[in-house]
């Protein structure tokens, strides 16, 4: 039976990338174009993130979210605005003992994290359930998220009216995540992004997806991705499973072997994998609908 999927743009990320890609978006004018860019190409939402203008390091500055919004919404930004919340969470262990702090940790306040979301009032935000070892390059690092820290930014969605995109990085994440839907802490319908293929993370492939629709809530939505070249095969095993669908600049680089990519390249593979499959894209309305957003004048 048709359905309508919900297709996200990540637009860019905040991970180190290659410098090669000639179009790769850094500044707010360039993260904005590429949003309206995933927009023409058909997109239902965009998944914003914002760079150092300069050297194009990940940042998680409010001055440049408040740029990126204002450039957006001032041009009249259709599809559904999802702004990131996953930075300030990064711990890096000195080289001599784990129990101190080196160079690049970056772990902040949920008042600190969560100050951009509640300046700019975006539609959605991610919210990352999970601890996790993980690798930028090759630069390793701890993603750290305390229980007390989810449940402090997942009260201050609620509160602000902003849907958190649940991204599930494990099975214990699922299993979290439904205790704080059970404590109220999630507005219905929860949202879930199931993220497959980070290195010592969940397999990208059919099996990871099984088992974790399985832990869903039942009224749950959801949506898979995958990285790298497994970006477009887990947009057709998403979308063939029963979930939504992301790609993006931020998960993948290449349209095929060598062969940089932009956003609305990306988009619309996307697309045309989910209408091929007998599928329709949501519209950004009929997304806003499905997860139930708050109105915004």
């Amino acid at each position: 039976m048709s359905r309508k999927v919900i297709l996200t743009c990540a637009v860019t990320g905040e991970n180190q990338y290659n410098r090669e890609h000639p179009n790769f978006p850094i500044t707010p004018q360039q993260i904005a174009d590429a949003a309206f860019e995933a927009q023409e190409a058909g997109a239902t939402a965009v998944h914003l993130h914002v760079r150092d203008p300069q050297t194009g390091a990940g940042r998680r500055d409010p001055k440049l979210f408040a740029e990126l919004t204002e450039n957006v919404r001032s041009r009249g930004l259709r599809v559904v605005l999802n702004l990131t919340c996953g930075g300030g969470a990064m711990y890096v262990p000195s080289a001599e003992n784990d129990a101190i702090a080196g160079p690049g940790t970056d772990v902040g306040t949920v008042e600190n994290r969560t100050r951009h979301i509640r300046e700019n009032r975006p539609e959605v935000c991610s919210l990352d359930v999970t601890t996790q070892n993980q690798m930028d390059g090759e630069h390793e690092y701890v993603y750290l998220h305390s229980q007390r820290t989810l449940r402090a930014m997942a009260t201050t969605f609620r509160d602000l009216g902003v849907k958190p995109e649940l991204e599930v990085f494990a099975p214990g994440d699922v299993l979290f995540a439904n205790q704080m839907i059970a404590e109220g802490l999630i507005a219905p319908p929860p949202f879930f992004q199931m993220v497959l293929g980070t290195r010592w993370g969940l397999p990208a492939d059919v099996e990871t997806i099984l088992y974790l629709k399985r832990l869903l809530p039942a009224n749950a939505m959801w949506a898979a991705f995958g990285i790298a070249r497994m970006q477009m095969p887990m947009v057709a095993q998403s979308v063939l499973l029963g979930g939504h669908a992301r790609v993006g600049l931020e998960d993948n680089l290449y349209l095929s072997r060598g062969v940089f990519a932009t956003n609305g390249q990306l988009v619309a593979r996307a697309k045309r994998i989910i209408e091929d499959l007998g599928h329709t894209v949501a519209t950004p309305d009929e997304a806003r609908e499905m997860l139930q957003l708050a109105k915004r004048s």
